[in-house]
């Protein structure tokens, strides 16, 4: 995160003492990514964080990957499946590789223990429902069509305000960080004017609520496929100060500002965040190519290096038919796609599309799981027939 932030109490330098009313001193914690070389912040506990009275291995993550998937352009609805649970229990895995797994969840209840993430960087994205992501950092509330991103190594709980409601989640997981591209950004880190968003648009955590509690808290990390159970002696929330550039943070996609040109511009144009191993992009509605002979629909592309994968979050999509809200194509590398028949012709002469899509490209193979198998429009590779 290039931006700096600071909640609660802290001593006036770093690494000196700072003391309880108790006269015993709180405990200073470095989180750091790249060893000592990239982002940190420094989090002042009541308790020593590495405390634990149990650790045990728990069940693993269920093995969905498809031997041998089909290599074709690949259209597949998430709505479709539901599986009972929290933010985590929740999630479908649907695709994955080496560095990125991508899952959509359905959550109808609250967690009663804390999760972290070990190996994995996340982009959440809150297509529907309201709550609070708690962490040691705070509380970040979320409204609809917030992207909350989660450092590796956080400690937090999603609450969702109402877990009767349709609330639906699309988490990312990457081995990397989600960062701001480089080109967006002057020397010293500020949002350049032709950024499509600006500091004014991101959410921080906002109340920190420190917990000096004992007794028995449960804590779940997550190492790729694996799950470990911690159990902590005090309660994992116990932050009273923090400060620095590495914590939660959102963005709500309806406050990213597309771009057009005079003719066609590619999606890097809507690039949102990055990591080492993809590309996450925002599409929003906005005007079409001015040109008088322009093409709106995008042109046919075979991308040799990245799987592109486009979730459907609200509106009409130009090039696309039989596509729905919570659709998710997906089209591998190396393999054509583009408008289906007549959706190049019937674009000709629009000024304006009212679509919403989060955009996925990885660098390298992405591949679908057994879970695509269950929710597979079968018949999509045959729509550029019609």
């Amino acid at each position: 995160m290039p931006f700096y932030h600071k909640l609660g109490d802290m001593p006036r330098k770093k690494h000196t003492t700072f003391y309880k009313a108790d006269g015993t001193l709180y405990r200073e914690e470095l989180v750091s990514t790249q060893g000592f070389s990239s982002v940190y912040s420094n989090k002042y506990h009541y308790w020593e964080p590495c405390k634990a009275t149990s650790i045990k291995e728990l069940n693993s993550l269920e093995d969905v990957k498809w031997q041998n998937p089909p290599l074709q352009n690949i259209h597949f609805y998430t709505d479709k499946i539901i599986k009972n649970g929290d933010f985590l229990s929740s999630r479908i895995e649907y695709m994955q590789n080496n560095e990125t797994a991508i899952y959509f969840g359905r959550p109808n209840s609250n967690p009663d223990y804390f999760y972290k993430n070990i190996y994995a960087h996340e982009y959440i994205f809150i297509h529907r429902g309201s709550g609070v992501l708690k962490s040691e950092y705070g509380n970040l509330r979320f409204t609809p069509w917030d992207q909350i991103i989660v450092p590796m190594g956080t400690i937090y709980q999603i609450i969702f305000d109402d877990v009767n409601a349709d609330n639906k989640i699309m988490t990312v997981e990457s081995d990397s960080a989600f960062t701001i591209p480089k080109h967006y950004r002057n020397e010293y880190g500020q949002l350049e004017e032709h950024a499509p968003y600006e500091e004014r648009d991101f959410n921080f955590p906002d109340e920190l609520d420190p917990k000096d509690e004992k007794g028995e808290f449960r804590i779940v990390m997550k190492a790729r496929n694996r799950f470990i159970e911690y159990i902590q002696p005090h309660h994992p929330f116990d932050v009273v100060g923090w400060d620095g550039y590495l914590f939660p943070f959102s963005l709500n996609m309806k406050d990213y500002n597309p771009k057009t040109g005079r003719i066609h511009l590619p999606p890097p144009i809507h690039l949102a965040f990055i990591t080492k191993g993809l590309v996450l992009c925002n599409f929003n509605p906005r005007y079409f190519d001015w040109h008088e002979q322009a093409i709106p629909a995008p042109y046919f592309h075979s991308n040799v290096e990245s799987t592109e994968i486009l979730y459907y979050v609200e509106g009409d999509f130009m090039s696309r038919s039989g596509v729905d809200v919570g659709s998710v194509t997906m089209h591998p590398m190396g393999i054509p796609h583009g408008p289906q028949p007549g959706k190049t012709e019937l674009s000709v002469g629009k000024n304006w599309t009212d679509e919403y899509a989060v955009m996925v490209d990885t660098f390298g193979p992405l591949f679908p799981t057994t879970k695509v198998k269950e929710c597979e429009d079968v018949d999509y590779w045959k729509s550029w027939l019609k």
